[in-house]
């Protein structure tokens, strides 16, 4: 799990400079054109950010933020979250759910609005009960990159189903590359090579040489 995380904290890292980019770009919305109940998207340079549209210019979406661990005081904790609060709250996997205009959410960015409608599988509640779901999960939540992230929010309130294609993506990548057979063999060289840098030929060493790069190559 650790090198899954340090990598996503690797990406927003990366993301961040071309975002602070983004940001001095203004983008101008029209408000007209979403309803209470769209389900916004904003791509980003290495990943996708959601929200639920409130109306009056409100967004509510998930986001990850250290500063309410850090302190009380909501004066602080409703300006926009910056790029530092949002890094600091993946790492203590702390999030709210908050609501924000739609050009703080956006941070630059164009919106695409309702394109999980194709690709989901499930029918959108009525935009009405999509905005009154969202509403409800106000607040403090735990978060986590790969199970309760911005796009579990939202599939949540929109479809009834709490699940993120984009992790479901990385997984899948991630899994290409580790269950292979190359994978497979370059293990069993290395668990070759450590046992022969031991001298070791117990049951402790023998076993782990053999039952490793057996169980890659079966799921290969």
């Amino acid at each position: 799990m650790f090198p899954l995380q340090f990598l996503s904290l690797f990406n927003i890292a990366v993301a961040t400079v071309f975002e602070e980019k983004k940001k001095q770009q203004v983008v101008q919305h029209d408000t007209s054109i979403y309803k209470r109940g769209d389900l916004l998207e904003v791509p980003r340079t290495l990943f996708t950010h959601f929200g639920i549209y409130l109306g009056n210019n409100r967004v509510a979406h998930l986001i990850p933020d250290i500063l309410p661990v850090l302190t009380t005081d909501q004066k602080a904790i409703e300006k926009m979250v910056n790029n530092n609060r949002l890094i600091l709250g993946v790492i203590a996997k702390k999030a709210s759910v908050r609501v924000d205009s739609v050009e703080d959410f956006a941070y630059g960015s164009e919106i695409l609005v309702n394109h999980m409608d194709k690709v989901c599988s499930r029918p959108p509640f009525a935009n009405e009960e999509v905005a009154r779901r969202a509403e409800k999960l106000m607040g403090s939540v735990a978060y986590s990159l790969l199970w309760y992230n911005c796009e579990h929010y939202v599939m949540y309130c929109r479809y009834g189903t709490s699940m993120s294609f984009q992790t479901y993506q990385f997984c899948k990548a991630v899994r290409k590359i580790v269950c292979s057979k190359t994978s497979s063999l370059l293990s069993l060289l290395l668990c070759l090579s450590i046992m022969f840098y031991l001298q070791s030929v117990s049951i402790f060493v023998i076993l782990p040489t053999f039952f490793i790069p057996s169980t890659i190559w079966m799921a290969s």
